[in-house]
Order: C-alpha cells, then sequence, then structure tokens
C-alpha cells in the first residue's frame, strides 16, 4: 500500500523505497513525479515499464542543491551557475553534456542530461535524505494528462506503486522550463513558468530560435499530456458554432471559454476559466481529468492568447489537442 503524507517517518520510509530499487511517487512545484534511484539503471527501467514510456524518451535528474550539477553534467558553462543561482530551486531544468558513468536509460542514450532543482519543500526533504539524484517524469501513464495532486497519482496507478508522498496541490501545475545550454547558444525547448525574458536578463544574449539538432526532451512530441476525450482548440468566435454543431449530432460537449456561457443546453457544459495565465496553468490538468470523468464526447477550448505568459498553457494545449488531429489526418 502506498504511503501517505510527509513527516520525517514518510519521507524515511520513501528513501528505503528508493534505496531498494523501488519507485515513489511525490510532488513538486510542476506536477508529481514518478521517482527512481538515478544511478540505479534498473530502477530507473522500472520508471519507463511502469508509465508504458519509450526508452529513448529522457528523464530529468532532480538534485537536492545546485552544487550536485557535478556528479551528473561535465564542461558545465558559467552561464548555467549563474543560471542555477538565479532560478534554482525552481521550475526550471538545464540541458548540460552528461558526465562519464550516466546511465543511457536516463538519458535516453544521448550525451545529455536534464537536471533540475525543484522548489516544492517535500520534494527537497527527500532528495536531501536519499542523497542522491532521483529520474522522475511526470507520475501518470505516457501521453496523458500530468497529475498535480497525490489523487491523480492513484488514479494512474492505483495501489501498485509502494509509495505515494501526498504534498498537496501543485502551486504551478504545468512542467518546468526547458533550457539547453548543452553548446551553442541557449534554446528553450519546453516553455514553462521561467519565460524567455526572465531568462534572458541572466543570459546576456538572445535565445536562439531554431530546432535543428536539438537533444530529445520531456513533453516534446506533438501529443502529449492528452485526455482520453477528443479535444479542439479554437479561436473564441468559433466555440458556439462548433459547439452547437456537435449537439445537433446527439453528441455531449464541454466548452471551456474565458467568457460566460453562450448555450444554454443540458447536453452542453460551459466552463469559465481564469484570464490569469498562471491561474489558467495550475487549474488545466485537473479540469481535464474532471471533464475526461463527465465521460462528454468532445471537449472545444478557446485558444489562449497569443502572448508570451500564456506560451506555456499554449503550447500544453496543442499537445493534448495533437491525439484528434493524429487520428484525423489518419482517416
Amino acid at each position: 500500500m502506498p504511503q501517505y503524507g510527509s513527516s520525517p517517518d514518510d519521507i524515511a520510509f520513501a528513501v528505503n523505497v528508493l534505496r531498494s530499487g523501488g519507485l515513489v511517487a511525490f510532488p513538486t512545484e510542476t506536477v508529481y513525479g514518478l521517482g527512481a534511484d538515478a544511478a540505479n539503471e534498473r530502477a530507473v527501467m522500472t520508471v519507463f515499464s511502469t508509465k508504458g514510456r519509450p526508452a529513448d524518451h529522457p528523464l530529468i535528474v532532480h538534485l537536492a542543491t545546485a552544487a550536485e550539477m557535478t556528479r551528473w553534467a561535465l564542461d558545465i558553462p558559467d552561464v548555467a551557475w549563474r543560471i542555477a543561482e538565479r532560478f534554482w530551486p525552481g521550475p526550471l531544468t538545464l540541458i548540460l553534456r552528461r558526465a562519464p558513468g550516466v546511465s543511457d536509460a536516463v538519458t535516453g542514450g544521448q550525451d545529455t542530461i536534464g537536471l533540475r532543482v525543484p522548489a516544492h519543500p517535500v520534494a527537497l526533504a527527500l532528495l536531501k535524505a536519499f542523497g542522491g539524484g532521483i529520474a522522475a517524469p511526470s507520475a501518470n501513464r505516457f501521453g496523458c494528462i500530468s497529475p498535480t495532486s497525490a489523487a491523480h497519482v492513484l488514479a494512474e496507478f492505483g495501489h501498485s506503486l509502494p509509495c505515494v508522498i501526498d504534498g498537496g496541490r501543485c502551486e504551478i501545475g504545468l512542467e518546468s522550463t526547458i533550457l539547453d545550454l548543452s553548446g551553442g547558444s541557449p534554446r528553450v525547448l519546453r516553455p514553462g513558468a521561467i519565460t524567455p525574458a526572465a531568462l534572458n536578463q541572466i543570459l546576456n544574449t538572445e535565445l536562439a530560435t531554431s530546432t535543428d539538432n536539438v537533444p530529445r526532451v520531456p513533453g516534446s512530441l506533438a501529443s502529449h499530456y492528452a485526455p482520453e476525450t477528443p479535444l479542439r482548440l479554437l479561436p473564441r468566435a468559433e466555440l458556439k458554432a462548433a459547439a452547437l454543431a456537435l449537439l445537433q449530432r446527439g453528441q455531449t460537449v464541454t466548452v471551456v471559454s474565458s467568457q460566460p456561457a453562450e448555450i444554454h443546453q443540458s447536453a452542453c457544459h460551459w466552463l469559465m476559466m481564469p484570464d490569469d495565465a498562471a491561474q489558467y496553468g495550475q487549474s488545466l490538468y485537473a479540469l481535464l481529468r474532471d471533464i475526461d470523468k463527465s465521460a462528454c464526447d468532445y471537449i472545444l477550448i478557446e485558444l489562449p492568447p497569443a502572448q508570451m505568459q500564456w506560451e506555456a498553457v499554449s503550447d500544453r494545449l496543442t499537445r493534448a489537442a495533437g491525439k484528434l488531429q493524429r487520428e484525423s489526418d489518419s482517416e
């Protein structure tokens, strides 16, 4: 049975699970992670088999302090230390050249590695007590909606995990920004709470925009973070017509918009979301899980504003809609 809570006894139990090669689900400020001892290749492979994750999809290694980077990366540029000093602990992952001895299982066979120091106090307590790196993707089945509470983890895996630490609801709710510092010009490979504008204040250089020859990183597939229910993104002006067309076909629909309901029918559930990007991001995954449980036929979501602070939300919604797009392309 999983362990709940974050008391010293619970943390000690989780450390013992990790040291014995088991998996521990734990909270971070972004999403819940499914962690294994990053130095134990067999344990890391269990993460892949448990999630159904492709073996070439790299993991992020979570650390207690920035000083531990030297155990996992080499040729660390000065800018990485400056970035770490400013943004760690926090929702930022750095891609660096991997050190000798780091398992291919962690890096997906690449010569780079993703490192992060999370800001959640429970995650930091676990990492400090464990005394090593914890390789942890999100604690959900591969490609599905990331968990932002312990209840979400249990909904994914039931009681099959030896340890689930309940640290409450995740503060940010979207995965970390990924910044590539492994060579050449710095590049953001996944948007998150740390924006390019914030990074540029430390980098003193413009971020590269090219995506040629970039390392593979988590969450980079066209279809990801996807609910079971088909999801479409539409401009606000098209939501009502699209919903009415579905209703006329006898289907049920959930509409997610920043505007009040324009349709009042029992088969149409119209939800208003915050017009603040941070609040929207924190609630997004929980909302998608709740809609999935409602068993409606379609989800229609208003396209977020084309503004920098909405970039991470837009990225996750675009990938969440990628499953329907992929199915449409194959017809």
